[in-house]
């Protein structure tokens, strides 16, 4: 799950999540920018580099906040059994400068950890496997990087375990299994960004899933009325306020108002026709009154229920 900032993708991502666990799915909701979202979304304790449990509704969903330092710890003890060796490069800082020094190597970590919660199975001692990963990713000004970083890495290795590996984690992000969902809200910059990142992904070979329009307002007027409020005359308006006992003064500003509204109207017409020319399913959720918390979850949530596959 992508999007430009300030769309609320983090929100929908958990609501995806918490709708495929409601389906009965297994489900793991990760994130990688270390703001610990998930935990405020599901008010929870901040998550630690471990799978949780968070929530049951028909199915199972469990949370895991991923971090380059921890993932690197892991893999050094798995591939290359350097548990207290690891423990011992970490304490001298070399784990943190070895995912800060090399932009892509913190990428890598973060898709590989993704990649065997995916591919796991049931031999991996008794390891949990999933019906389905949802991944919190980065924005959509560097999705196409992000996922694009093992194909990168493969490119330099040339041959040996790294470049195996780089290839599997690169394979399973172009893979069928795999789609990128997309979210924006009906505003002209992330519009734009959406219709971006549906090019470059595309054009890099990676599957485009649903394209979620979020925060969507309450369409209260139609074309016709809008058309006919841009005629009204205030003296009319007034009159009527004052037949209901009501201050004839507020004519004007009631009038200010839906035409703004009408004004706003059309221009999210507008992006919303964009969207729908990009060529990808689209499914609208509404703008909550009340603000996304648990309650915001499950309603977001049963929208989703049976619309992303």
């Amino acid at each position: 799950m992508t999007g430009k900032g300030g769309t609320g993708k983090s929100s929908v991502a958990a609501a995806l999540a918490l709708a495929l666990a409601s389906e009965g799915k297994t489900v793991l909701l990760c994130e990688v920018e270390g703001r610990q979202g998930i935990a405020q979304l599901f008010d929870v304790a901040p998550l630690p580099y471990l799978e949780r449990r968070i929530a049951k509704p028909k199915g199972e969903l469990f949370a895991l906040a991923i971090d380059a330092e921890s993932a690197l710890m892991e893999y050094l003890a798995m591939y290359y059994h350097l548990g207290r060796a690891g423990k011992a490069l970490d304490r001298f800082g070399v784990i943190d400068f070895a995912t800060t020094i090399a932009p892509g190597v913190r990428d890598v970590l973060l898709t590989g950890k993704v990649y065997e919660a995916v591919k796991r199975n049931a031999r991996n001692k008794g390891a949990r496997t999933y019906d389905a990963v949802v991944l919190d990713a980065p924005p959509t000004g560097r999705i196409a990087q992000f996922l694009g970083v093992n194909e990168e890495l493969a490119d330099l290795a040339k041959v040996g375990p790294i470049k195996a590996q780089a290839d599997s984690v690169a394979a399973l992000m172009r893979g069928p299994a795999t789609k990128i969902h997309l979210v924006t809200v009906l505003e002209e910059m992330p519009v734009q960004e959406t219709a971006d990142a549906v090019e470059e992904l595309s054009a890099a070979g990676l599957n485009i899933g649903t394209i979620f329009l979020n925060m969507v307002r309450p369409q209260v007027l139609d074309a016709p009325q809008r058309a006919k409020l841009a005629k009204v005359a205030t003296k009319s308006v007034a009159d009527q306020l004052t037949k209901v006992g009501l201050d004839p003064h507020l004519a004007e500003a009631l009038i200010e108002e839906g035409r703004f509204h009408g004004v706003r109207r059309q221009l999210e017409d507008q992006q919303r026709a964009i969207v729908s020319a990009l060529g990808k399913p689209v499914v609208e959720l509404p703008l909550l009154a009340d603000g996304v918390d648990a309650g915001g979850l499950l309603e977001l949530a049963a929208l989703i229920e049976g619309e992303v596959r």
